[in-house]
Parts: C-alpha cells; structure tokens; sequence
C-alpha cells in the first residue's frame, strides 16, 4: 500500500445498543449507572437516546431487535457485550444489589462483574482503581 494511503483506526467513537424502551433503558444506563445524556444526538425518525462515557459515546436506538433475547448464556462474558472501566466497582456492585439486578463475577480473575441491562444487552464493568 502506498505511504499516502495508510491510515490508522486509533479509537472507538461510539456503540449503540438496540432497546426496545428508551425510557426504561434510561432507568438503567442514567438512573442505577449514572452516565450522562448527551443534547447532541439529532432528531431521528426513531425514539432513542445518547449517552456519554467520557470522551466516548453510547447510543440507545429503539428499534425491533432481529436478535433473540432468550436463551443467551447466563455469564455476559460468553456473549457479545460492551466492557465499561468504573471507579469503584464496589460501590457500583452495592447500587446493583440495591436494585436487584443480578450480575456474575469475572472468570479471569480480573476485578470485573457482568450483567444485564433490561433488553438483555451484555456488560462487563471492570474495576479501574
């Protein structure tokens, strides 16, 4: 490949997620998670929402799911999922138990736990401090 035509993929942007509540998604990713709306998001021709992670975004699209949500592994970590850094993952572990969702810890040995969110979409959320 010639020098003028390399480029480089250095980043994620963002990940949408489909839901099929963009109000009861809320719930979960603004509300038990705490991340933050962003104003930015332009008027689509289907309900959804965007959100901030730090520098990043993750987008809630509202829309039918084509994939099944029965019948996914029970640990998160045997399914496609989105992995979040958190600062205290202790206090966020208190916050889930509080509202009753249900997670399982990291296989790996890393400090991390998996969950779902209301629609089923994967989590693993690994300490970063």
């Amino acid at each position: 490949m010639p020098p003028d035509a390399m480029f480089r993929i250095h980043d994620i942007h963002h990940v949408s997620l489909l839901v099929a509540d963009t109000e009861r998604a809320l719930a979960f990713y603004r509300d038990l998670l705490g991340l933050e709306v962003d104003s930015a998001r332009p008027a689509l021709p289907f309900a959804g929402v965007w959100l901030r992670i730090g520098e990043r975004g993750l987008h809630l699209l509202e829309l039918p799911n084509p994939d099944p949500t029965e019948g996914r592994p029970a640990h998160g970590g045997r399914d496609r999922h989105l992995a979040l850094s958190v600062v205290n993952l202790d206090a966020l572990r208190e916050r889930l138990d509080a509202a009753g969702i249900g997670y399982s810890l990291s296989r790996s040995g890393r400090r991390a736990l998996f969950c779902r969110d209301p629609d089923g979409n994967a989590l693993e959320l690994i300490a970063d401090d």
